[in-house]
């Protein structure tokens, strides 16, 4: 139990949050994803190579484990992954709404970052291309993707330098992104989604027009779901600075209901459009979101 505790750890945002730099919570999170790994169906995966194997004959000795065979006096071989050369570009909102936490918790920019990071750090150890994009009512920064794994402190230095600010224009940001991507790859959008999200579908189809893979994961707060406020609140937008001070309870189940449709639209849009769409709280564990990430990526290969 103590060890299951050891590595789970590092998968809770509220954890890993606390550590010093972006790299060291990336490294944390996937480390701890890769444990997790072992442990589950998924056993054999790791992001330097599945597992070992007794050596047979016929086997290349180049590939023979000789700090196994010297720790074993045994012959075993290690399996690697075949090599890729998937392409993944990671598509960022950092606009004002994205800053948004209810007090002593995570913000969705914030959980955002990790996310970003700790896939990009994955994605370079398995020898994928990764580039990155962040946006608010414009295009922001964008990395082409690369495959060395230096790369990482390039993808790294731009999502510490990501602050949340501006209005969001996803749709024009996300056009403007479709031209620059020359090849077919993974697109990966993390986002709020607090815009139209008709026009989002929409700037999301020229990505599978163009025979990319789409993730989609729009990042809530916890509160942001069910408005869960007990007393008189004045509810600021952190995009318009319109204001409105309300008692919730008064509002709080059409708010429910009304966001849930809104929720609801979304998922059922992007199923259509054969978009993966996963809905993350900014208090769930790192793995749901890695893990389905690897799924899709297993099915390309």
């Amino acid at each position: 139990m103590k060890q299951e505790n050891e590595y789970r750890k590092y998968l809770d945002p509220s954890v890993v949050s606390k550590l010093n730099s972006l790299e060291l919570k990336a490294k944390s999170i996937v480390e701890g994803f890769i444990v997790g790994l072992h442990k589950s169906p998924y056993h054999g995966f790791s992001a330097e190579f599945s597992e070992h194997r007794a050596y047979m004959q016929g086997d290349s000795v180049k590939n023979i484990d000789w700090k196994v065979f010297g720790k074993s006096d045994k012959y075993y071989i290690k399996q690697y992954e075949e090599e890729t050369n998937l392409i993944s570009h990671i598509i960022l909102d950092s606009s004002s709404s994205m800053g948004f936490c209810k007090q002593g918790s995570v913000s969705k920019l914030e959980y955002g970052k990790m996310l970003a990071a700790s896939l990009a750090y994955l994605m370079l150890k398995q020898q994928d291309a990764v580039g990155l994009a962040t946006f608010s009512d414009k295009p922001e920064q964008y990395i082409n993707p690369k495959t060395f794994k230096t790369h990482v402190n390039n993808v790294l230095h731009v999502l510490d330098n990501a602050n949340p600010k501006g209005e969001t224009n996803t749709s024009l940001c996300l056009n403007a992104l479709a031209e620059k991507i020359k090849k077919r790859g993974i697109v990966i959008l993390i986002s709020d989604f607090f815009d139209d999200p008709d026009k989002i579908i929409q700037a999301l189809k020229m990505f599978r027009y163009k025979k990319n893979e789409v993730i989609v994961f729009q990042i809530l707060d916890p509160a942001e779901k069910d408005l869960s406020f007990s007393d008189e609140v004045k509810f600021i937008d952190m995009e318009t600075a319109e204001k409105i001070t309300t008692q919730p309870y008064q509002i709080q189940q059409s708010y429910r209901e009304v966001f849930a449709e809104y929720l609801q639209k979304i998922e059922t849009a992007c199923l259509t459009n054969q978009i993966e769409y996963n809905l993350i709280t900014t208090d769930s564990s790192f793995d749901k979101a890695i893990l389905n990430y690897h799924k899709k990526r297993s099915r390309l290969l």
